[in-house]
């Protein structure tokens, strides 16, 4: 069977070169993406030599890109994952890949929208949602505001919604 995205995670993204060696900058949607030697760049494996912390993210070596030129051509490239390679999760905890685009409904069952993305300005993690008038409001991911969700849908505690 052909992986489809929902089998492919993305935990970081090529934003350009650094330096002259090859070495790239990342933007990095995991917290450690050292755990995985082996990447996908659509469709070509990039083995992980060297990660480092860079401004607004990471600086990496791949053995496959040796110089500033390759590096320059993987700028917007996404670095996925089979999802299999993921690690287990434990009891309340989740994969962003997950819960977006998952439908909302408040906690009396009316539906709300859907959750378009989610941010973390340091207090823990942010759901947006957009409703079906594309206006969007932000909840925390916190008991209070979302008592209840599953893979199949987030419920909202009305107080919440704007």
């Amino acid at each position: 069977m052909a992986e489809t995205d929902q089998t492919r995670v993305t935990l970081a993204a090529i934003a350009g070169a650094h330096g002259l060696g090859g070495e790239v900058r990342l933007k990095l949607f995991t917290e450690d993406l050292s755990r995985y030697k082996k990447l996908d760049a659509a469709g070509r494996t990039l083995t992980l030599v060297k990660l480092r912390p860079g401004s607004n993210g990471a600086v990496a070596r791949f053995a496959e890109i040796t110089d500033r030129t390759a590096a320059e051509a993987m700028r917007g490239t996404a670095l996925t994952i089979s999802r299999d390679e993921l690690p287990p999760l434990e009891e309340g905890e989740y994969y962003h890949s997950d819960v977006i685009g998952l439908p909302c409904v408040t906690d009396a069952g009316v539906p709300i929208g859907t959750v378009v993305a989610i941010e973390n300005f340091g207090a823990g993690d942010v759901i947006e949602i957009e409703k079906p008038d594309g206006k969007r409001f932000m909840v925390p991911m916190r008991t209070p505001a979302v008592p209840e969700w599953s893979l199949e849908r987030l419920v909202v505690d009305a107080a919440f919604v704007e």
